[in-house]
């Protein structure tokens, strides 16, 4: 039996297949923003002609499919989700333009704030109120309701958020509403924050609420599309969708929490990481994932990912718990150019899959970074891809030329100068993942995957001190590759709130009761065994903001509990900001608890006999290492554990290449992954 692995990314789409023996086939397809299913079909084609069986008969031998999608990510980015309309309390419609009184750079006095993704005119304000308690001091009323139901039907609404206040401590005036939507406009979809993120912070839940709204048609259309062509093609076994706190879910959840989609496909990057981390044994790790369209960078400490609530993406803000990823426009498609002051710029524009850089032949025409690359002879045009699609070197001189002009430059200085800016880009965005949480870089090593970023891996970590590199044999599709490692996950939380310190027995109750909501739930997708881990966010007294605390193996049975839980708050807010302040009242914001279902983790090959023997290279070609040389390329599939060797080289696959400069070394470990020392 196969479980199958698919990233869909801007520029390809990757795909995973391993068996039961832990052998690995990977195999990549242009990706089809138009309908993504479309290229994870074609790639299903590519990757049973891999294993040599039909995709009918591959599919018949899957038992689980997990995928990672872009289609809420996308929607987002290019505001093309549902048309949305939001039922809220009377006299808060404005709450999602006032947001929370602040800009995130709060010196700049030009930049408006980001449009809402519901305008005034579609924002109904309904006749009733609860309390703070969630008792109700003004009833549901039926005929404000009805009014504003009439408007979404003349509105065109093909999607309805439904925000009261103080829904999260009792949702019956929202459960109401959602009745008399489904018997009015029962073919419009519906999202209530009681649902989506029953926690207290009104902007938060609104803001959610509504991208929940705003992605959930589109995303639940494509899923459904997606499984009727599988089912179609003979699949038979479950389908799961990752989420972007990195566990996966059945496509039902995944439609309903869209929301939670829109960091699905990085996520399967950083669950790959955690896995490359306990198979190299090495706990501090910098996953650098570069592919044709943007760059994710993350932070793996003692083993372990971070999640956060603080999510934002097109100026939206989403506080549903996501993995911590930094996501930059960088990446082989991005596209250079030269601004009115004659200055070189790189991005955040891209390429994208179609038209792609000019090198691929499909009407590009502007210089990208894979045009950089090609020209400084790190690409080899016409081995790319396996030689299966070459690439047209000349389009890319001609793209890079265009630039050289503008500048003044040669085209060779054009080249380096795009390759030079993009991997400055690239540093900061590690710099900004790591220094500002008071990480230093040059203790982590760098794991190289994405099918770019062998090219760049070097220069980058060179730019941050980082003296060591990984980069795996499935380095080029690592994020569907980690998807294969996710765990089912289904997360709950309840918020607790009042004048009163908060009771040992309250802190039973609370957990108690959400432990038996989400393994209640995750047993009906998952049969297996069922992890529990529980987590509260606290705050002191006087701050706005809560941090998330681990509680998972604290003894709940503790007669001193409470004192062990703000302890554990007090040893957190150190860690995190350097101080804490133990005299100070502390407050329980939120409890929270994540059923986990383990599934077993993807293996890896290690070869039984490590070679001594020299590394011989398959060819040399002319490359630029700070002048024009010629170097040795290597098959990366032709070394073999034990094996090392010196740059300056090449090292080359069919899906990715990697660049090894003067005097750094590298050694080929027990897995056949690269491991490279920088001089």
């Amino acid at each position: 039996m196969f479980t199958i692995g698919v990233d869909v990314g801007g520029t390809y789409t990757d795909l995973v297949a391993t068996d039961k023996t832990g052998r690995t086939v990977f195999a990549k397809s242009p990706s089809t923003p138009s309908d993504q299913s479309i290229g994870v079909m074609a790639g299903l084609d590519e990757l049973a002609k891999r294993l040599g069986v039909t995709r009918a008969a591959m599919l018949a031998e899957t038992d689980r499919l997990v995928h990672g999608t872009t289609v809420a990510t996308n929607a987002l980015l290019e505001r093309k989700g549902a048309r949305v309309a939001l039922l809220t309390t009377q006299g808060h419609r404005d709450v999602v333009e006032m947001r929370e009184g602040l800009k995130p750079d709060r010196y700049d006095l030009r930049t408006p704030p980001p449009e809402p993704l519901v305008p005034r005119d579609r924002r109904l304000a309904v006749h009733e109120r609860m309390k703070a308690d969630g008792s109700a001091l003004v009833p549901l009323d039926a005929a404000s309701l009805g009014d504003a139901i009439s408007v979404v039907k003349s509105s065109g609404a093909t999607s309805v958020a439904i925000c009261f206040l103080h829904a999260y401590l009792n949702p019956a005036h929202e459960l109401a509403a959602v009745e008399h939507l489904a018997r009015e406009l029962p073919d419009v979809s519906v999202s209530r924050s009681s649902d989506v993120l029953p926690q207290i912070k009104e902007y938060e839940r609104v803001s959610t609420t509504i991208v929940n709204a705003y992605v959930a048609p589109i995303v639940r259309r494509y899923l459904t599309n997606l499984e009727q062509r599988l089912h179609e093609a003979g699949f038979a076994g479950s389908l799961f969708v990752v989420l972007s706190h990195g566990g996966m879910a059945p496509v039902e959840e995944a439609s309903r929490l869209a929301a939670g989609t829109v960091l699905s496909g990085p996520a399967g990057g950083i669950s790959g990481s955690r896995r490359c981390a306990d198979l190299l044994g090495i706990p501090d790790l910098v996953p650098f994932d570069m592919g044709g369209t943007s760059t994710d960078i993350s932070l793996i400490a003692d083993g372990q990912a971070s999640l956060s609530a603080d999510g934002m993406l097109a100026g939206q803000r989403i506080a549903l718990r996501s993995l911590d990823i930094a996501s930059i426009a960088a990446g082989g498609g991005s596209i250079a150019g030269v601004d009115g002051s004659r200055t070189l710029r790189v991005g955040p524009e891209s390429a994208g899959s179609v038209p792609g850089p000019a090198c691929y032949g499909n009407g590009g025409t502007a210089a990208t970074v894979t045009d950089a690359n090609v020209v400084l002879g790190y690409l080899d045009a016409s081995a790319f891809m396996g030689g299966a699609r070459p690439l047209d070197r000349a389009a890319s001189e001609a793209a890079v030329d265009r630039i050289a002009a503008a500048l003044e430059l040669s085209r060779l200085e054009a080249a380096a100068g795009i390759y030079k800016m993009i991997n400055l880009k690239m540093a900061d965005g590690i710099r900004l993942m790591t220094l500002r949480r008071g990480v230093d870089p040059r203790k982590f090593a760098l794991l190289s995957f994405g099918g770019a970023a062998g090219m760049h891996a070097a220069e980058v970590a060179r730019e941050l001190e980082i003296k060591r590199i990984i980069v795996p044999t499935v380095a080029s599709v690592l994020s569907a590759w980690g998807m294969l490692t996710s765990d089912l996950r289904y997360e709950v939380s309840r918020t607790r709130y009042g004048a009163s310190k908060i009771s040992a027995g309250e802190v039973r109750e609370l957990f108690a009761a959400l432990e038996e909501q989400a393994a209640g739930r995750l047993r009906s997708w998952f049969k297996g065994d069922i992890a529990i881990e529980r987590s509260a966010e606290m705050r002191y007294g006087e701050q706005v903001f809560e941090i998330d605390v681990p509680l998972s193996d604290l003894d709940l049975g503790a007669a001193d509990l409470v004192a062990q839980i703000e302890e554990r708050f007090h040893r957190r807010h150190e860690e995190l900001y350097t101080y804490a302040s133990p005299g100070q009242e502390v407050v329980f914001v939120n409890a929270r608890v994540a059923a986990v279902g383990k599934v077993a983790p993807t293996g890896a090959d290690v070869a039984a006999v490590s070679s001594t023997a020299t590394c011989t290279p398959r060819g040399r070609r002319q490359a630029w290492f700070g002048a024009w040389r010629e170097v040795p390329v290597y098959a990366l599939d032709d070394l073999k554990p034990g094996q090392s060797l010196s740059g300056p080289a090449i090292i080359e696959a069919e899906t990715t290449t990697v660049l090894v400069d003067t005097g750094d070394r590298v050694s080929v470990n027990a897995l056949g992954w690269l491991d490279i020392t920088l001089r």
